[in-house]
């Protein structure tokens, strides 16, 4: 009987033990959904907008600015060459302000299509992998680009407040990362700003 006893006992624990495991679960689950959710509408709001921005692709430094319209993503790089990129859905234009050439594109031909999805497709990270430490979080997607080459990018935000500081692409054995400052939010562009047109026919 005592023998009896015990086992329902423990038979018990356990059952309280696998429900308490349930619970903690399924809150974190909650969590990350409420954090992630949280993310995708503080990227799919980053509409006139502007930040600095440091690429390092393991090999050089070039520094630039990026800015977010509506609907489209301009990038200027300042240094080490002046160029200019306007991404649109499916058209860009591409600008070397040293050479004086203009090139239109598919972006999704390209490896500058990650930039657009990342500030204009408001989709693009919804099946993406959530990590909090500390103040710090981390979307991370898994896919495969326009030739089938597999990528990661990586999006870090401080968590509070809830602010992009960084994004990491890899596509196979390329590493691409961006270091992201000076955020400016409200801004005003001028109409023609984010145009596909040659800059040079603007002045």
């Amino acid at each position: 009987m005592r023998v009896r006893d015990m086992f329902l006992k423990n038979d018990k624990c356990l059952f309280y033990f696998f429900l308490v495991i349930i619970f903690l679960l399924s809150n974190t689950s909650r969590s990350n959904t409420d954090d992630k959710n949280k993310i995708l509408n503080y990227l799919s709001n980053l509409k006139y907008f502007s930040a600095s921005f440091i690429q390092n692709d393991g090999e050089s430094l070039s520094e630039g600015k990026v800015y977010i319209g509506e609907k489209r993503v301009r990038a200027e790089y300042i240094s080490p060459t002046k160029i200019l990129i306007i991404l649109d859905e499916d058209k860009a234009m591409y600008y070397d302000y040293e050479l004086e050439e203009d090139e239109f594109f598919n972006p999704k031909n390209t490896n500058a299509w990650f930039l657009y999805d990342i500030f204009r497709n408001p989709i693009f990270f919804e099946d993406s992998k959530i990590k909090i430490k500390n103040n710090e979080i981390v979307l991370e997607k898994n896919g495969f680009n326009f030739d089938d080459k597999g990528f990661i990018i990586k999006a870090y935000f401080e968590n509070s407040p809830l602010v992009l500081r960084g994004i990491e692409v890899i596509i196979e054995k390329d590493a691409l990362k961006l270091s992201i400052y000076n955020h400016a939010y409200n801004q005003e562009f001028d109409k023609n700003f984010f145009k596909l047109i040659n800059p040079s026919f603007l002045n």
